[in-house]
């Protein structure tokens, strides 16, 4: 017996323009399907919005997303995201993700993880993901691995991409 687990992602209205970004990236086939192809009234307000979407790939990556009913509005401003300061009690903290005294900060509940076999493969996919980002973390060689990065792309998605590395077996 085996399982799949993939990623769903919730947008307020941008789920179609996310998704092929992220075809556009990743490569593979999308598929997208939307409020009214279900049956709602065409000139229903948002009957246009995904009610499913997919990108799938020959190499592996799939991630689906769609939009939540009842919300609209733009998408969030990655470099806003990582930067803004939000009231906290007494004092601010930033909002979205970013890198305070060596370490990853963040508000998300979750990031999206791509790791690949080769460092050639992850740059790839890293110049075309950060296209509009906010990079919270270089693609550079880390102790853990060859190749590792962080950035929140215009979605206001957090993705961490990574080489992976061989461990001795203990």
């Amino acid at each position: 017996m085996s399982i799949t687990t993939t990623t769903h992602l919730n947008f307020a209205g941008q789920a179609r323009e996310a998704l092929e970004f992220y075809h556009s990236v990743f490569g593979g086939s999308i598929t997208i399907a939307s409020y009214s192809d279900f049956g709602m009234p065409a000139e229903a307000p948002g009957a246009q919005n995904v009610v499913f979407g997919q990108v799938e790939s020959e190499a592996g990556f799939r991630v689906m997303a769609y939009d939540i009913p009842g919300q609209a509005g733009d998408a969030p401003d990655a470099a806003g995201a990582a930067t803004a300061d939000i009231a906290a009690g007494a004092g601010t903290r930033r909002a979205g993700t970013h890198r305070e005294n060596g370490m990853t900060i963040t508000d998300q509940s979750f990031f999206v993880s791509v790791r690949g076999e080769t460092l050639a493969e992850v740059e790839g996919y890293w110049s075309a993901l950060s296209v509009g980002a906010s990079i919270v973390e270089p693609l550079a060689a880390s102790a853990w691995s060859p190749g590792f990065g962080m950035l929140t792309d215009s979605f206001g998605v957090t993705w961490i991409l990574d080489v992976a590395a061989a461990y001795p077996a203990e």
